[in-house]
């Protein structure tokens, strides 16, 4: 039996299935990946799904080994990966991912007969990879806003301090004069940072800030914020560093570490952190960010309109 391949159209699908993939691993692994590196995984696991065509072998073992050796490839081009488990974890992704992607293309074609003429065309497969790529960042955001625990490091100078530290949407407190997202740190952190001291306003430290703030339980107040050169985020296996991120000490301690159910919580992520560098608008004023909620396991503490 005789078929012809167009090798353009081939490379090109499987291009733009591997960039929704790739795209949603990066959605759901602290977004680590630059749109160059996953443009160039995508292009890469494309060019894998061709290479074996022209070996003498059965399809089925064709289509394994340039299935294994493009997901491989593409996972290590698109992703800073620095560990084995690291792999692994962003493995589990993409093989959810598309079990997800090729179950709905699966459910369409059965369900929707008249959909199988346009869906054996390469932009009908596009088209609905789409759609589902965007049901499925849609279904994301709800674990986006659950609160996660993960590892955080942070590094002034010399001093590094490792603390166990929770993503919480409860926090969105912002630096009012630049916009950046502040994390909220029990007060012990900055000390052993070397933040609290005397004198330390006064010692040519352009990072201070004086941080208006208002929360459940206290209508508004005032944090003394400092600019934290290096910030690491870990989870999974995963990690993410920041540069010159703004760190506060809590007005009364980590209130979501209590109420989350243990005491070993040092610092409290504002979750706008993670997806500020991904671009959308700068933060130009910090209001439109106060979170409307009346669940006191949140941190909630937010900036004061009128501060």
């Amino acid at each position: 039996m005789h078929y012809e391949v167009y090798v353009d159209s081939l490379f090109l699908v499987n291009f733009v299935m591997n960039l929704y993939l790739l795209l949603l691993v990066d959605r759901s692994s602290l977004g680590t990946a630059t749109p160059g590196r996953l443009l160039s995984g995508a292009a890469l696991g494309g060019i894998c799904c061709l290479l074996p065509l022209p070996f003498m072998a059965p399809a089925a073992v064709k289509l394994a080994l340039g299935a294994v050796v493009g997901t491989v490839g593409m996972l290590l081009v698109a992703f800073p990966v620095k560990s084995f488990r690291m792999f692994l974890k962003l493995l589990e992704k993409l093989l959810l991912y598309s079990f997800c992607m090729g179950g709905g293309l699966l459910f369409l074609i059965r369900s929707f007969p008249a959909l199988r003429g346009f869906l054996g065309k390469g932009s009908g497969i596009m088209g609905v990879g789409g759609v589902l790529y965007l049901f499925l960042v849609h279904s994301r955001k709800k674990d986006v806003q659950a609160d996660w625990m993960c590892r955080a490091i942070l590094v002034r100078g010399e001093s590094i301090v490792t603390v166990e530290a929770m993503v919480d949407t409860g926090n969105s407190l912002m630096e009012p004069i630049s916009g950046k997202p502040v994390c909220v740190v029990d007060r012990e952190v900055l000390e052993k940072l070397g933040y609290v001291g005397s004198g330390i306003r006064h010692e040519g430290n352009l990072g201070y800030r004086v941080i208006p703030y208002h929360s459940i339980g206290k209508k508004r107040g005032i944090l003394e914020g400092y600019l934290l050169p290096h910030l690491q985020i870990q989870r999974d296996g995963i990690r993410k560093d920041f540069q010159d991120v703004y760190i506060a000490a809590g007005p009364e301690g980590i209130h979501g570490a209590h109420s989350a159910g243990t005491e070993s919580i040092k610092m409290i992520v504002n979750p706008m952190l993670l997806t500020e560098e991904k671009g959308a608008a700068r933060r130009q004023n910090a209001r439109r960010y106060d979170i409307k909620s009346g669940d006191t396991r949140k941190t909630t503490v937010q900036n004061d309109p009128q501060g």
